[in-house]
């Protein structure tokens, strides 16, 4: 923390200062409690220090100074021209220093900080939000936001501090940042109840060849149909058509003009819909784990933590209905 408020030069404004006149934040601040206790004593309690104290340190600033701060013999004790000017420099600084002083306190015992979220699932919204709305609730002080144009260089955002925490599949453990298992979930393909495909069991990468698929604005290589089914069977569906809602996608899967893959807790809702056959992929069917990407320095903040437990509690809720 800066210690010292170093010369106030000589200007028309001002007198004329000792070049070796260093002013200090408690000499502001006993200029201000002088003034307005108005009187030495009164400061000396306020400012929890001996009325001699507070007398030599007053004298030592005007030693420095060159000039009287007080008009002497005066009740209550006034400040001389050169004073008011000290009380104005104090007004202007001390709340400022104060002000970071508490954010900085604030940072330390974990009640502020940032919380920048980048998402690389994109099924993910429909279970975040609850759970930033439960945090914001707990931490009101710490600054929350979602960045959806770093969704696709979430890692690199990380590392480099643009965001705080990434949601993601995918853990490829760069130096310097942790992965903390959040819920695991599967794969499930949907499709119209009157697709040809409804009455199957489970589906197989090449159920995909006559149908249109329906995918979020992603990358292939970071959707679960592709990476976990498609791409190692060499299979391609017929068409894919990005959309970027899920309610959309469902819409139109209902309409029977393609079908989707989409993580089991998007379902959950549809799974006895007259509409709608939800389907494994494989006999086996597919897992996926969900992660928090974080930073190790920020593993430990307590609102990191938080929100956190949070996640993987509401995880749990969505699943289950």
């Amino acid at each position: 923390m800066l210690r010292h408020v170093r010369q106030i030069h000589s200007s028309q404004h001002y007198y004329e200062w000792r070049s070796h006149m260093h002013l200090e934040f408690r000499h502001l601040r006993t200029i201000k409690a002088i003034f307005e206790e108005g009187g030495l004593a009164r400061a000396a309690d306020r400012l929890n220090i001996t009325q001699s104290a507070l007398s030599h340190q007053v004298k030592g600033l005007e030693d420095q100074a060159g000039v009287e701060l007080f008009v002497r013999r005066s009740k209550p004790l006034k400040l001389s021209a050169a004073g008011m000017k000290l009380l104005r420099l104090a007004e202007d600084v001390l709340p400022r220093i104060e002000a970071i002083e508490a954010e900085f306190r604030g940072i330390e015992d974990g009640t502020k900080g940032r919380l920048h979220i980048a998402i690389e699932c994109h099924a993910c919204f429909d279970w975040l939000l609850p759970v930033l709305n439960q945090f914001r609730k707990a931490w009101p002080d710490v600054d929350v936001d979602i960045r959806l144009r770093l969704a696709f260089g979430a890692m690199a955002a990380l590392e480099k501090e643009d965001v705080d925490l990434v949601i993601s599949s995918d853990p490829d453990v760069p130096t310097g940042v942790t992965y903390i298992p959040l819920f695991d979930y599967s794969p499930m393909f949907v499709c119209s109840s009157k697709n040809h495909l409804a009455t199957r069991e489970y589906v197989e990468a090449e159920d995909f060849v006559d149908q249109t698929l329906f995918t979020y604005p992603m990358d292939r290589a970071r959707l679960d149909v592709f990476k976990e089914l498609l791409t190692p069977a060499g299979v391609s569906p017929a068409a894919v058509r990005q959309v970027e809602l899920t309610d959309v996608i469902m819409m139109l899967v209902a309409s029977n003009r393609g079908v989707a893959v989409l993580p089991d807790w998007v379902m959950r809702d549809i799974r006895d819909s007259d509409e709608y056959a939800v389907l494994p992929l494989t006999a086996r069917g597919k897992t996926r784990r969900l992660y928090a990407a974080v930073r190790d320095d920020d593993v430990s903040k307590p609102y990191m933590a938080h929100v956190i437990r949070i996640a993987k509690t509401e995880a749990v809720k969505l699943q289950r209905g």
